[in-house]
């Protein structure tokens, strides 16, 4: 008889399993937020419709090792001309934090970028838990 062997997931391989849950969190929450529909928003930075599918969940501040990475009052839906092609168009998308969570969060966000945070296996696996049922929630 053969002996299977488990592999045990690399922290990054567990943060790309956190991503997918916590993106479609994400986009479907701003879908809600902004036109009532789990399957149409829009993108917080130049404000048109998207499908679901086409939207990204996009990060006011780029980075995958900071504390921002599941950061949900600073990653929001954003269509991929915004997100990729303007960098973010984080001058716009700084704006509409204000308007969201009020003055300061924009700074709030860029002192938490600072933070390198590193992630352990079982937080890892306890966000990948809570996104799924946020998700089942909405």
């Amino acid at each position: 008889m053969e002996k299977t062997v488990k592999k045990v997931k690399t922290l990054g391989k567990l943060k790309k399993d956190v991503w997918t849950p916590f993106s479609l969190y994400i986009r479907t929450r701003d879908c809600l937020r902004t036109t009532g529909c789990k399957s149409w928003g829009l993108c917080i930075t130049c404000g048109k419709r998207y499908h679901i599918k086409l939207l990204q969940a996009g990060h006011y501040i780029p980075g995958r090792y900071s504390a921002n990475l599941f950061m949900e009052t600073g990653v929001h839906a954003q269509c991929y001309n915004c997100n990729i092609n303007l960098k973010g168009n984080t001058h716009v998308y700084a704006k509409k934090l204000i308007e969201l969570y009020g003055e300061g969060h924009p700074e709030f966000l860029h002192l938490n970028n600072q933070v390198d945070k590193k992630f352990t296996r079982q937080e890892l696996e306890e966000l990948k838990a809570f996104y799924e049922a946020k998700i089942k929630e909405l």
